[in-house]
């Protein structure tokens, strides 16, 4: 039980440091801004790239959202 909590905790804090991280670089992608995006990328793929390696999302959903961001952000001029 006590252990169950513990993960879902530890979990829960990665999963909405990746989400946060992932939604700020789409904010600033829509807003045009791309240094600051690719800063932000850095980021978001550093926490899906945890996030990935503690099990809290699968390896292919963490390279397909790092995939999208990508691609999104090289469509900015």
């Amino acid at each position: 039980m006590r252990q169950a909590i513990v993960r879902r905790v530890r979990n829960v804090h990665a999963k909405d440091k990746f989400k946060n991280a992932v939604k700020d670089v789409k904010k600033l992608i829509a807003a045009g801004k791309k240094s600051e995006a690719m800063e932000a990328m850095k980021k978001a793929m550093s926490a899906l790239d945890k996030a990935a390696k503690k099990n809290v999302i699968k390896k292919g959903k963490s390279s397909r959202l790092k995939s999208r961001m990508a691609k999104a952000l090289a469509k900015i001029k």
